[in-house]
Formats: C-alpha cells, structure tokens, sequence
C-alpha cells in the first residue's frame, strides 16, 4: 500500500462522517493485539487548548530523551502530522504501512459479521499501532471529540488533562456546560491524576467524577498557578511564564505561543509534567525549561510577514476561540485595524462569533472552507456588522485581502483549521516562506 493509498482507503470510510461510541476501535484494536496498552500515555482534551497542551508536554518528554508519540488532530497539510514521534511526523511509507496493518484487521473484523470503523477510528488504530511498533516510551494522545465516547478513551493514561469547557460540539456533547463538562470528564479513570485547568460548573463535575474514580485532582487556581509578563506581547521573543505548584515549586521558561491562553495551557502541562517528574527523574527543571522553550504548534495565532504585511494566522472556530483571539489581538496589536480572510464550518455558531470578533472598521473577506460542512461564504458576509466580501476559493479570497492591506493594518485568517492548509501552500508559493 503506497500512502496515496493509504489516504484513499481511510476517505472511503469518510463517508459514515462521525459516529461515537468505543464498541468499534476495541474490536479493532483486540485484533491487532491492543498495542495501547504496551507504553505509558497521557490523555488530553478539552474545548480549546488541548492541542496545544499535548505539544507542550511532547516536547519536555522529548527534552527528557523519552521516546516520545504525540497524536492529534485534525490536520493542517498532511496526514502525517497527526502521528509525530519525537522532532518529526510519521513518514509517508510508515503512515501506508501502519494503515495497510489496520486495513488487515478491518478486513478480518468485518469478514466476522463486525461493523466497519469510521476514518477516525481507523487513523487513532494506526497510531496506537505504530508507537508500539517503534518502542515509545510515552504517547500524549489528544481526543478527537468530546472524551467519554471519543475513539481514544480505551487508555488507561498515568495522567489525563482536561483544559477549558465551553459550548462547542453541542450536538455530540451536550447543550449546556455541565452536559460537555460530563463528556469530558468521562477521560478520568480509577486512580489516574486529573490536572485541569476549567473552573466553575464544569470543575464541579470534573471534581466530582475525580472524587467516584478515587483520582487525585490538580486544578489551576488551587493546586497551581501561572503568572506572566506584563505589557505588550512580543511575537518574536515569546512570553515569560512561571508556573508554581501548591507547595511553593515553581518553573519559569520562555513560551513560544503567544496569549494569556497559552500561559494556562502551559500551566496544565507543566502541572502533568511534575506529577510524571516523581517517578521519571530525568524530568529536571532544566528539561522541563528547555521542553517549553522548544515547543512548536504552529497556526494558534501565528505572527509572521508577508513582505511587509504583520499576518495572523488562528484557528478559532467557536465562540471561546474567537473570545481568546480577540483579547490575545489586544496584548499583542492593541488597536490596529484589521483585514480579515473569515472561514467557519456551517455547524459552528458563528452569529455568534461575528458579533464578538469584528468591528463597524473591519474589512472582511468571507471564504468557504474545502470541506461540505463549510458555511457559505456569500451568506456570511451579508450577515457582517463591517464592510464584507466574499470569494469562491481560500487563494482568491487572500488575493483581496492582501489588496486591502493598508502599510498600519494587519492581516488576520481566522476561522476553521480546515483552511489553514491551503493558506499555508499560498503563502509558501507566493512569498517563498515556511510556516
């Protein structure tokens, strides 16, 4: 199986779109010997953050010299970064011969009379799969949707992390905060620390699941804290961030990722990361330092140029999203004004989000997103408080956008991940640039 075929094969399953439950991925991962259970994990959702948290905690495990998997999703470009080991993503020959190995066990399991697997459930078999076969020491494995009933919840993790709870999936998870709050804290199991960093209803339930499983719960504001520098943001130099654990044991490194945001998300990373450092004793402060500084997640309100053009590029794509983006904009801009490329999945309540995230000055492009949940770009510029347009393709919409941009202005994409793999190809075919 070459990876083209790989890819073709997991899309056939596309068609079953998203069906939760763990009946299928168990069956599925009996037969290839559940490879899950043969290296430690730690186990990560949340509303948004998540990701972010499971980079963070990848990149000091990797520090430390622990053979290191990281699984998230969705992706950005390729499929393969969704299966990363250490510093690289999986190849395009291992990620064909990880799936040829799942696509044996579907064929076998369906011969049986079982129900074939969604295209999740077979990529998150391929990835438990494969760092089992190249010996990782750790996996951090990120939830595709919710917790409870998502095709991840078959590990028994050494630490599961739960970040913020807000209302986004509420037709799988729920359509109030305690609903969501239930699903995600359907990760805890028997025993197993809890780090989180939600507050309010949705840590009464996490507290309360945390207290049935007999887990020992670590959450911000009462086990830990982080501080941050003050005053304006640097997108080239980062932020210095301080986390400090109950008992007065503090960290202090330099953050990459720019956002208050981003300052709890190290907070819960570096939580997990002391909690593992009482048993794994190459986890020192200067590894963990190190691990921080070195982190990279790229399209999370990334700065960048585009000649002389400052560009943002953030993957908010539900109302806390676009809530962080626009205080993160704050800190970092202040109030320049803006140009917009906007993409939302028609699932999402963007009515909401467009309130919040643009001004009566605004200039925005609404662009469809390359997938059929996306929402129609011409009907969401008509609903914009701002002067609005709209393009049939991501690249025709930045070539207006970028037509825009006045020299004091900044660019901003914003909206769902699905776009940002085509904004990336553009902007490295036009500006000859990696992002």
């Amino acid at each position: 199986m070459t990876y083209e075929q790989a890819i073709d094969y997991l899309e056939s399953a596309n068609v079953f779109g998203i069906q939760l439950g763990l009946g299928r991925i168990q069956a599925l991962l009996e037969r290839l010997g559940n490879p899950q259970n043969n290296y430690k994990t730690i186990h990560v959702t949340g509303t948004n953050g998540k990701g972010s948290v499971t980079a963070m905690i990848a990149s000091v495990l990797t520090e430390g010299g622990f053979r290191t998997g990281r699984y998230t999703s969705p992706h950005l470009e390729d499929y393969t970064e969704r299966i990363h080991i250490d510093n690289h993503d999986i190849s395009h020959d291992d990620f064909a011969k990880a799936v040829s190995v799942v696509k044996d066990a579907v064929t076998a399991m369906v011969a049986a009379g079982g129900e074939g697997p969604t295209e999740f459930e077979m990529i998150t078999a391929a990835a438990f799969w494969y760092f089992d076969y190249i010996g990782v020491d750790y996996a951090v494995i990120e939830v595709g949707l919710g917790g409870l009933l998502d095709s991840t919840n078959v590990i028994v993790p050494v630490v599961s992390v739960i970040t913020n709870v807000a209302m986004d999936h509420m037709k799988y998870c729920g359509n109030t905060i305690e609903a969501i709050a239930e699903q995600k804290a359907g990760i805890i199991k028997e025993g197993v620390p809890v780090v989180t960093t939600a507050d309010g209803v949705a840590l009464q339930v996490i507290a309360r699941k945390a207290y049935e499983k007999h887990s020992c719960l670590y959450a911000l504001d009462h086990s830990f804290d982080v501080v941050g520098n003050t005053g304006p943001e640097n997108p080239e130099a980062g932020q210095m961030v301080t986390v400090r654990e109950k008992y007065g044991f503090a960290i202090t490194t330099v953050l990459p990722l720019l956002g208050k945001h981003q300052r709890t998300n190290c907070a819960a990373a570096i939580m997990t990361l002391l909690i593992l450092a009482r048993h794994e004793k190459k986890l020192t402060r200067t590894v963990l330092e190190n691990g921080i500084r070195h982190v990279q997640w790229p399209g999370r309100f990334q700065v960048f140029k585009a000649g002389d053009i400052d560009v943002v590029l953030d993957g908010a794509h539900n109302p806390a999203g676009i809530d962080t983006f626009c205080k993160t904009y704050e800190d970092v801009f202040a109030s320049r004004k803006r140009v917009f490329l906007f993409s939302v999945l028609a699932d999402k309540d963007y009515s909401q989000m467009v309130r919040e995230l643009f001004h009566d000055d605004d200039y925005v492009i609404c662009a469809p997103a390359p997938t059929p949940r996306s929402a129609d770009p011409k009907a969401m510029a008509a609903m914009l408080p701002c002067k609005a347009d709209w393009s049939g393709t991501i690249a025709e919409g930045l070539d207006k956008a970028l037509a825009a941009v006045q020299p004091d202005q900044v660019l901003c994409i914003v909206g769902s991940l699905y776009i940002q793999g085509e904004v990336r190809k553009y902007f490295r075919n036009r500006y000859r640039m990696e992002l």
